[in-house]
């Protein structure tokens, strides 16, 4: 099977009726209200329980940074950037149940997120908050492998490693800010959610970092072992895991651009394909990393990998993963009609663009994806008209970027005002006949 991942997508076969398609109802404002209400009452125990075991500059500190974390977690879900209204939550919520059985150390009080997210990616909060994001369902084959994935989250949870990470943060910190300004001021991004803040961050030092995961690994092994799941989709989780990592994304073809962008009453222009120039960059030092979309979250899973085929022997005899069933199937598909609504939900409207032409070159549901590019192309008119379009289509990184999405964004970046109009004109029309 030949891999094509991108950063903020990850494509799998599975074809489906897009035009039928309805995106998650967002009409959960119950399910919110009565879930911040309970996030505000665990928040407040769990602080009251650190002033009790940490004294001066840790208690306090520790204080402000699940204040601050806390309020802005609760523009987040207020925003709707978690889905509760899911069947992946659902399905979630059962697989917790079934480690459960088998597992009387893991505790009742837990709660999980399902976040509109395309990033294969879970976290979990030192207050029994677990985050997982849709995006994992498209890499991942059955529910085992998500069992897996929850085993370590829990992992982190019983060893207690969110706090252990903030109370060394705190003891190494040098001024007076807090953690949250602390972790904040190295994110490039300025406007990332939260959870991605502390997630990219709370784990900064490699060493610490490597320590934390083979600890997770280990006693999520052994959690995900005492359930009814088959031993060796641990590994296999880990394998897929490691394959959006480190394999490079399909190209977007020139052809690509050719065919959606040669308009009746807008002929497409080479030179809306000109590379703006590097200067003396050295593109061949980068070669590997240029031809990567994709973030590496874990970047030390072929390591992990290693470990735990050495730590658990049984794990030395791989078997092939197992197809999900038909219920898992949908969830999958479902993440994947998620990836325009996720972007389009956070406000990435450029990277929307960059996905929909991946669908489209791929000869997906045409209707669909020309709908998404008309509205997409609308939101860009929108910005460069208002001189904002920096917020919603990145600049060129050559050191952060494959050569297909920098290619990309010189495109985008070429085309003037009237152009993008007669384009998100042509395909809101489009795809509404």
């Amino acid at each position: 099977m030949k891999f094509r991942l991108l950063h903020f997508v990850v494509f799998f076969v599975f074809m489906h009726t897009f035009a039928q398609y309805k995106p998650i109802d967002t009409a959960d404002y119950a399910q919110r209200k009565e879930f911040l209400n309970q996030l505000k009452t665990k928040n407040e125990t769990l602080i009251k329980s650190l002033k009790s075991r940490y004294t001066g500059k840790t208690g306090r500190e520790l204080e402000k940074f699940y204040r601050e974390f806390y309020k802005d977690f609760e523009k987040e879900i207020k925003d709707k950037d978690y889905s509760f209204n899911s069947n992946f939550k659902i399905k979630l919520e059962k697989i917790l149940l079934n480690l459960k059985k088998k597992n009387p150390q893991i505790p009742d009080n837990l709660n999980i997120l399902v976040a509109k997210n395309n990033t294969p990616n879970a976290f979990c909060l030192g207050d029994g908050t677990f985050v997982v994001n849709m995006g994992l369902f498209n890499v991942l084959d059955n529910e085992a492998q998500v069992a897996s994935v929850l085993s370590h989250e829990l992992a982190h949870y019983l060893l207690d490693h969110t706090l252990k990470s903030l109370v060394n943060e705190i003891n190494e910190d040098k001024d007076s800010r807090s953690i949250m300004e602390n972790l904040k001021k190295v994110s490039v991004n300025k406007s990332k959610k939260a959870f991605d803040i502390v997630k990219d961050n709370l784990y900064k030092k490699r060493g610490i970092k490597r320590k934390r995961e083979v600890e997770a690994d280990s006693l999520g092994y052994v959690l995900f072992r005492n359930s009814d799941y088959e031993n060796t989709e641990f590994y296999n989780t880990l394998s897929n895991l490691s394959k959006y990592d480190t394999i490079s994304p399909q190209e977007l073809k020139i052809e690509t651009y050719k065919k959606l962008y040669n308009l009746p009453n807008q002929p497409f222009k080479d030179s809306w394909m000109t590379r703006e120039d590097s200067g003396n960059y050295n593109y061949d030092h980068y070669k590997v990393k240029l031809n990567k979309d994709s973030l590496s979250t874990h970047p030390e899973l072929a390591q992990r990998m290693e470990f735990i085929t050495k730590q658990f022997a049984e794990l030395k005899n791989k078997k092939e993963a197992k197809k999900g069933d038909e219920e898992f199937a949908k969830l999958k598909n479902t993440a994947r009609m998620e990836v325009l609504p996720n972007l389009w939900h956070s406000e990435q409207y450029g990277r929307g663009i960059y996905a929909a032409m991946q669908f489209l070159q791929d000869k997906e549901e045409e209707n669909y994806y020309h709908e998404w590019l008309g509205k997409l192309f609308d939101k860009i008119y929108t910005a460069r008209k208002n001189y904002n379009l920096n917020r919603y289509l990145d600049r060129i990184e050559p050191k952060e970027q494959s050569e297909s999405y920098q290619q990309f964004l010189s495109f985008m970046w070429n085309l003037n005002l009237a152009e993008i109009k007669n384009i998100a004109d042509y395909y809101n029309k489009k795809g509404a006949s």
